[in-house]
């Protein structure tokens, strides 16, 4: 019996169209553009101003981006996963709005939140949907309207963030391409220095909530600095090492866009020379959460050769971090 492995087979993007740049902040903080690029490598993020809209916007315009490019019967979809950080709403799920919105009514939906590793893990969970047999369509969405919990007069997040979102589809495939591995981990206890402390079950919304400011995005950034530098970089050596990969085996890094010198020392741990190899568009977009990962797919497609192994790497609060290693299944 041929094994079935899980493979990307389409992939879709969004950002919307109002750019705030490094320049326009520095009217709004205590920054400047040379700061702000020396240090994370961003000139420039997204931002969805229209405040009646949420993520489920985004997500909507990366899967329809998927659907036509691969022409796909979307009541063929089997499942939806959303990973987000901001869901439209607490309780109603967002996955199950963006399903309703692209006719994909033979799918059922649900969110997955992991942060910034929302994406990643939601590949994990993608990929055995698709390996067990039982589906044969996975659409994996990462998406975040991170302007909705950015405070805009904090210069230590403001900078990082912007909105974006993009999909992926999972198929089964039989010639050996697709997912091959996984390193996936978590801990908790950092949680404290990455986090919206507001608006859960511990901390519910009040007058007093509000007036400190507690619904924003808040970030310790030395201490998560430092955890994600060694965790990201170790997760993607770890994969290497139990699959016998050495640098020239991989064909492109795709790294969570947090900070550039996270990128920077996850490939130099990878030993990967080539910055050609390192793909990179946080300069155009900044840290979109769960959007990074398969922006990065979405942009760099065309590059993309059937059989390139991928290794992809990311750090995300709670703390939650990792990699895959994944083998491009088509040429575009």
């Amino acid at each position: 019996m041929t094994k079935i492995s899980a493979a990307i087979t389409a992939v879709g993007g969004y950002v919307p169209d109002h750019i705030l740049t490094n320049k326009m902040l520095e009217e709004m903080v205590e920054t400047n553009d040379e700061w702000i690029t020396t240090r994370t490598g961003i000139k420039e993020r997204r931002i969805l101003k229209d405040t009646t809209l949420g993520t489920s916007y985004l997500a909507i315009k990366a899967a329809e981006d998927l659907i036509r490019r691969k022409n796909i019967d979307v009541k063929e979809i089997d499942l939806v996963i959303v990973g987000t950080a901001t869901p439209d709403t607490l309780v109603a799920s967002t996955a199950a709005y963006v399903t309703s919105q692209i006719g994909a009514t033979n799918a059922f939906a649900y969110d997955l939140l992991a942060a910034c590793s929302s994406f990643l893990f939601g590949m994990s969970t993608a990929a055995s949907y698709i390996q067990s047999g039982r589906y044969k369509k996975v659409l994996l969405i990462g998406a975040d309207k991170m302007s909705s919990i950015v405070d805009y007069t904090d210069r230590t997040t403001c900078i990082i963030f912007g909105d974006g979102a993009g999909a992926a589809l999972f198929e089964p495939n039989e010639e050996g391409l697709g997912l091959q591995d996984e390193y996936l981990r978590s801990d908790g206890t950092g949680r404290q220095f990455l986090s919206m402390n507001a608006g859960g079950s511990v901390l519910p919304a009040s007058e007093e909530t509000v007036k400190n400011k507690q619904h924003y995005i808040f970030q310790e950034g030395k201490s998560v600095f430092k955890f994600a530098v060694s965790n990201m970089a170790d997760a993607a050596a770890k994969i290497m090492e139990r699959n016998n990969l050495i640098n020239t085996d991989i064909d492109w890094l795709v790294p969570h866009q947090a900070n550039k010198r996270i990128i920077d020392a996850t490939a130099n741990r990878m030993g990967l020379k080539e910055e050609s190899k390192i793909l990179i568009n946080i300069q155009k977009y900044g840290n979109t959460t769960s959007g990074t990962l398969p922006l990065v797919l979405s942009d760099f497609e065309k590059q993309f050769k059937k059989g390139d192994n991928l290794v992809f790497a990311a750090f995300g609060g709670g703390f939650t971090w990792g990699s895959i290693y994944l083998k491009w299944a088509y040429n575009s």
